[in-house]
């Protein structure tokens, strides 16, 4: 996803004005180093569904002050630096954009995203 080129089309929604006063964005990268014991990662492999993916946004896009959500998940094998995850939420105010980000977030890597940190090549 391309942040920039995915702002401006949502811009382009003539409901944008009167229903987005802060857009969050979130770019999951591959880590250099594992959560569990800080070993080396060379390589992750990533599954995302993004049929889940998908409807994650459209339920949250339902919270009071969310006007929308995009999300893109990335599936193949990554090297540290490489982009995984994206996501923009859009909506009314810090305090509803913040809490969802978060909460959608936790629930796309909870649910609809998987990874162990060696590929099958």
């Amino acid at each position: 996803m391309d942040f920039s080129k995915t702002i401006a089309e949502l811009k382009k929604d003539p409901e944008f004005t009167q229903n987005v006063g802060m857009l969050l964005c979130h770019n999951g990268v591959v880590r250099g180093t594992s959560r569990a014991d800080m070993a080396e990662v060379t390589q992750l492999e990533v599954v995302s569904d993004q049929a889940k993916i998908d409807a994650l946004c459209k339920e949250y896009e339902q919270q009071e002050g969310i006007w929308r959500c995009v999300a893109e998940g990335r599936s193949g094998c990554f090297k540290p630096g490489d982009d995984v995850l994206f996501i923009i939420v859009a909506g009314d105010y810090r305090e509803n954009v913040k809490a969802t980000l978060a909460e959608l977030l936790d629930r796309i890597k909870s649910e609809a995203v998987s990874k162990k940190e060696a590929c099958n090549r």
